[in-house]
């Protein structure tokens, strides 16, 4: 992961995430190679911090109310070439390396609709094949 090591940016590095209400702030996820926006999640510190550790996608899941790893379930991982903090210290984005979908409907990205619902994307996999508890949203 690339970054700059002087000390004055080491140390604004990390997010003070006790400045949001519920300890969550957003995280965009692009794919490394066409620069495609795939899904946003969200993080805490801990996810985070596994995130930096692992080189591996975690996110906290706000319905769940857990800390999750992109991929556990669907095998679709999401391997982290570079983070990013935007210039108000209040939203992460993943620059990744995407295995199969980054949808659990299964879709490339999250985005596979247009403002007025049509599907813009094609459907990579069926999402009853992967997940165990899946419910169709669309």
């Amino acid at each position: 992961m690339t970054g700059s090591n002087d000390s004055e940016n080491s140390e604004k590095f990390w997010i003070d995430f006790s400045k949001q209400p519920d300890g969550l702030i957003p995280a965009i996820v692009q794919d490394a190679d066409t620069n495609e926006v795939l899904m946003m999640a969200y993080m805490n510190e801990e996810a985070l911090k596994k995130t930096m550790t692992t080189r591996k996608a975690h996110y906290w899941s706000r319905s769940r109310r857990k800390l999750w790893l992109k991929g556990e379930e669907s095998g679709n991982f999401q391997t982290v070439r570079d983070i990013r903090i935007d210039c108000d210290e209040d939203t992460i984005l993943l620059i990744v390396e995407q295995k199969g979908c980054a949808c659990h409907l299964g879709y490339k990205s999250c985005f596979f609709r247009n403002i007025d619902g049509d599907i813009v994307e094609e459907r990579l996999l069926d999402p009853d094949t992967i997940y165990s508890d899946h419910k169709s949203q669309e």
